[in-house]
């Protein structure tokens, strides 16, 4: 798919690489900035991850006066599994003056129908957040490993629970569910018990109406440190560190899988090559923040920063493994 705003804005890359636009230029004087009130469009309730990361790039852009002393108002557009956001985002097509939250969910939420929309349309300016997935269980759960995990579930696919959140077919879902498939189980006869949010599906586990969970590491790790949860797969390409230095990975368990998952920032469809190139430079300040740096490495993930052109590049190939990944549990298109 080649889309005009993304020809325009790989145009403006491109200039970029060549010495066409003066770096200086770029990184001082950009043709474009925000004359008005910005907003940030979150397509989730408060409280999450999405969330919380969007208040984070919000607060250090300001922090680090880089908005040309605009203001930045987040605005959680919730409903559809995110599709209200996008809508909001596509009413506003070529104002820079309007972000919005991307993440790797809203792919697998597109592929499989849960979002009314084709978030390819939607480009992303830069990735901003490596989120780690990981399995949690009860600390009193039989399961020590992934490899208890896959003896368990070949044995007997349907014989545990299996909680993942927002829905069928979201990041958590595939998270788990790519792992498994490699291991050989059947993942389209799980028992899988979707929940409105990985804080639900948390606090089901604690409750014992759920045996397992799939979640992002901020959920689980708080849990972990109390003593009530374990840890026992990283959907990561490698360990992490922190809260997750002692998770292995689901490789070094014999299972060669992984599933990563990035947060983002989304510009308006048809946004100009300045404007990507305006905020191309402001965020990566602000991935290079300490303060944001921490901020992200506390809730137990990785702050990173890609730009444009390669989230451009990711969009295009993790839209193709998603569907395909969907097919597999039978939620393609539904």
């Amino acid at each position: 798919m080649n889309h005009p705003n993304r020809r325009d804005a790989l145009a403006c890359l491109a200039g970029l690489a060549t010495g066409s636009i003066p770096l200086g230029t770029a990184a001082q004087a950009p043709g474009w900035q925000p004359t008005e009130r910005i907003t940030y469009l979150i397509g989730v309730a408060p409280g999450g991850t999405v969330d919380l990361y969007a208040r984070g790039i919000r607060d250090t852009l300001e922090t680090l006066k880089l908005v040309n002393g605009q203001t930045i108002v987040p605005e959680n557009k919730v409903g559809a599994g995110g599709a209200l956001a996008l809508q909001a985002l596509a009413a506003q097509a070529g104002n820079g003056h309007y972000l919005a939250t991307f993440h790797t969910g809203a792919i697998a939420g597109a592929v499989t129908g849960l979002i009314r929309a084709d978030v390819r349309q939607f480009p992303p300016v830069s990735m901003m957040v490596e989120e780690t997935s990981l399995v949690a269980v009860r600390a009193d759960s039989p399961l020590k490993s992934a490899s208890d995990l896959v003896a368990a579930l070949k044995a007997d696919p349907m014989g545990l629970r299996i909680a993942v959140a927002p829905a069928l077919g979201q990041n958590t879902h595939m998270a788990i569910a790519k792992p498994l498939k490699v291991a050989g189980v059947a993942i389209d006869r799980l028992t899988i018990a979707p929940f409105r949010s990985s804080g639900e599906s948390v606090t089901a586990l604690l409750g014992g109406h759920v045996d397992v969970v799939s979640a992002t590491a901020p959920v689980v790790v708080a849990h972990v440190a109390a003593g009530k949860l374990r840890l026992i797969a990283s959907a990561a390409a490698e360990r992490g560190s922190g809260p997750l230095a002692e998770v292995k990975t689901w490789r070094e368990q014999g299972v060669a899988a992984d599933y990563v998952s990035y947060n983002g920032v989304l510009l308006a469809p048809k946004a100009t090559p300045e404007q990507f190139q305006f905020w191309e430079v402001a965020l990566r300040k602000v991935a290079q923040h300490p303060a944001w740096i921490a901020m992200v490495e506390r809730s137990g993930n990785k702050a990173i920063f890609r730009g444009h052109e390669e989230s451009m590049r990711y969009l295009d190939t993790e839209w193709k493994a998603a569907s395909a990944l969907a097919a597999e549990l039978g939620l393609a298109g539904k």
